[in-house]
């Protein structure tokens, strides 16, 4: 009994001040969750806001929030916030996210698709390189994530989120994470050197892969290496590194000319790497995409992967090299981008990826590294030891959507020049009838189901709340597609009115056209509304947007609920993969519109009143009228106007105008028009209404 008392008390003596350290009631939850194990957290770092996390004395990790290490926004206008676990080793142990206002996943898609994205990151290292809804899955040093479809812009936010602040963290506090490099490239350091003494001063980097570098590999990579080998020498494969953004290889190696448009085509702190290929197994396949990653090649440094893309330099433009380089199979120029990571001063990985099938379901790949180090002479102190800015998320986004802002553009180009000369155009019908026709499909089906340029009331209160708490462009741009569309709507209100965007722009109004066509082919016979009713109905929209933006003020969440009266998200946005509710009420508003022209964009659309009253007054008003239209001629009145926006005297009232261009066209055809047919007879002023598609 005695024994038993001294063992407990010299137990007690031994563990006591390990739990008097311990006290697991005040771990917070959220932390509790992301390590279960904890049994006490430290005090926050008075340098960089990071709690350490323990089990006992021992070090589980630090538990961190991304808002205080970036500020990257996101597309409602203000950040995602997550909070992140990052164990000792640099591996997620979990995260979650404490704040955010997407209204895709609040009021669309549903926060738990949120949720499953980010919970992909759990037990994967910082260290990997995360590719984002990647197509091609064939390279085993990346890691690819499931995006989440109709949400690409704030996935992609969220994902600089986690791993910029996380890469902070991990260089901050744990070991093996390679600190930013202080120094910087001589921008002044030069001498004249040909292509092989750039080689043999290791500025330019020899990668050669020859038949005995193959010994003790396994045999499918050595049948798959040898499957490629050149007969005459031997080689598997040969390339050439050379980083063009050091003044000394580019200004050797390029022309002034190329030298200038390379320094064009490089945002601020973007390298550009030049990669050769002369002999043997290519950095590219035959199937290589421009502007896209390599297949082949892998670029990494500290263990971490560099991302690198082809900046699709010599796709229109011919090599220019200012002294002769070694022939050629394959050569690019990939771009680094400046939050890359890559440091030129440290010790750099290149390595050739060659595919090789291990078994016949399973494809592996084995890496030939190149390891080097750049010459020093290359490199100067920074004084300031200021790091480069990461390169915004806007800029990324607008570049890969390059394709889809290029149509845009063009596009919106197109519908201006056609606006411009509608007066000499108005007289050919067809060509009319067939251009709006065809910019009725492209809206919809370019413009709004793919590129996703669903202009929305939301964007408008958005603006207010922006603009009464400090004005952010970048947020604006995040969506490239909406940005022109908004930046075009809103100079052409006060040009022509609303009318071009409302009649030529909107995707759900294109669809509301095309059941308007169906229900003439199907002969369905339209639902006249009087006009005193038609006056009061109208005032509908108005009262909805007054009744949205003074919400939102009040609160922008529940504003954005409301903010459903608009069928945009449901029809346009998630293709009707919804909620029933939401799905119903979009469907039965498109019934509906087979029987009233229009039906929602002439009374319930809060976008149109909003767009409406900043274009009442347009600088020009590019509709042509006669006298006779109105007195006596009601024609366009009663057979052409959709959506009854000429008044009885014959004017158009262009605050609900959406210049369809019908009694324009009318008026210009003398086979239409009525009013010189008929100038002697008398001309019924009430006539019965047809749809504008069965008028004669």
């Amino acid at each position: 009994m005695v024994t038993r008392r001294l063992l407990f008390i010299l137990f007690y003596l031994i563990c006591a001040p390990l739990f008097a350290q311990s006290d697991a009631t005040d771990i917070p939850t959220d932390i509790y969750q992301i390590f279960p194990t904890a049994t006490r957290v430290g005090d926050m770092d008075p340098d960089i806001k990071v709690t350490p996390v323990y089990q006992l004395q021992q070090l589980l990790g630090y538990v961190f929030e991304s808002s205080d290490f970036v500020d990257f926004i996101g597309f409602s206008g203000e950040p995602v916030n997550v909070l992140i676990g990052l164990d000792t080793a640099g591996n997620f142990a979990g995260l979650k996210v404490k704040e955010h206002s997407e209204p895709i996943f609040l009021y669309g898609l549903g926060e738990q698709s949120m949720f499953d994205f980010i919970s992909q990151y759990e037990n994967h290292n910082v260290r990997e390189r995360f590719i984002v809804g990647g197509k091609s899955k064939a390279g085993s040093d990346a890691t690819y994530f499931d995006g989440v479809t109709k949400a690409t812009v704030s996935v992609l936010v969220i994902n600089d989120t986690i791993v910029t602040s996380a890469l902070a963290v991990a260089r901050a506090k744990l070991d093996g994470f390679m600190a930013p490099s202080d120094k910087i490239i001589a921008p002044d350091y030069f001498e004249s050197l040909n292509f092989n003494q750039l080689v043999d001063k290791g500025y330019i980097q020899h990668h050669s892969i020859a038949d005995s570098d193959f010994t003790g590999l396994v045999s499918e990579v050595a049948d798959a290496a040898y499957n490629v080998i050149t007969e005459e020498d031997g080689l598997f494969s040969e390339h050439f590194y050379a980083f063009l953004s050091v003044p000394m290889v580019g200004k050797n190696l390029l022309s002034e000319a190329e030298y200038a448009r390379l320094k064009e085509n490089l945002e601020l702190g973007e390298l550009a790497l030049m990669v050769i290929n002369t002999k043997g197994f290519s950095f590219v396949s035959e199937a290589f995409i421009p502007q896209t990653t390599p297949e082949y090649l892998r670029l990494s440094q500290g263990g971490f992967p560099i991302d690198i893309r082809d900046i699709d330099f010599y796709s229109f433009y011919e090599p220019n090299f200012a002294q002769s380089v070694p022939d050629f199979k394959d050569i690019k120029i990939l771009r680094v981008k400046s939050n890359g990571g890559l440091s030129l001063d440290q010790e750099i990985n290149m390595a050739i990826s060659l595919p090789y099938k291990p078994s016949f379901f399973e494809t592996k790949e084995h890496f030939f590294s190149h390891t080097f180090t750049l010459p020093d002479a290359l490199f100067i102190e920074n004084p300031a030891a200021l790091l480069e800015k990461p390169i915004p998320l806007w800029k990324k986004i607008w570049y890969e959507r390059w394709l889809e802002i290029s149509i845009t553009l063009i596009y919106l180009v197109a519908l201006s020049l056609f606006f411009g000369f509608q007066k000499r155009l108005t007289k050919y019908t067809k060509l009319v009838q067939g251009v709006r026709a065809f910019s009725l499909l492209f809206v919809l089906f370019f413009i709004g189901f793919y590129a996703q340029g669903q202009l929305s009331v939301v964007n408008i209160y958005t603006l207010l709340l922006n603009l009464s708490s400090g004005f952010s462009l970048n947020v604006y741009l995040l969506d490239p597609v909406i940005f022109l569309l908004w930046c075009f709507v809103f100079v052409s209100l006060f040009v022509v009115g609303r009318g071009l965007y409302c009649g030529w722009l909107c995707p759900f109004g294109a669809l509301q056209e095309m059941f308007a066509f169906v229900a003439d082919k199907l002969k369905i016979r339209q639902i006249r509304i009087k006009p005193q009713h038609h006056k009061r109905a109208q005032k509908i929209k108005y009262l909805i947007l007054v009744g949205l933006v003074g919400l939102s003020f009040y609160s922008l969440s529940m504003a954005e609920k409301v903010a459903e009266v608009e069928p945009f998200k449901t029809a346009i946005t998630l293709h009707f993969v919804r909620y029933w509710p939401f799905v119903l009420y979009a469907v039965l508003l498109l019934l509906v519109s087979l029987k009233i022209h229009k039906v929602y964009c002439r009374y319930l659309c809060p976008l149109g009143a909003g767009l409406a009253i900043l274009g009442r007054f347009p600088l020009l008003k590019l509709l042509t009228r006669r006298k006779e239209c109105g007195s006596p001629c009601q024609l366009c009145k009663q057979k052409k106007c959709g959506v009854d926006a000429i008044e009885l005297d014959g004017s158009i009232d262009y605050a609900e105008c959406i210049q369809c261009l019908e009694c324009v066209v009318t008026l210009d055809n003398p086979d239409m028009c009525k009013i010189d047919k008929y100038k002697k007879k008398k001309v019924p002023t009430h006539v019965k209404q047809l749809h504008p598609y069965r008028a004669k």
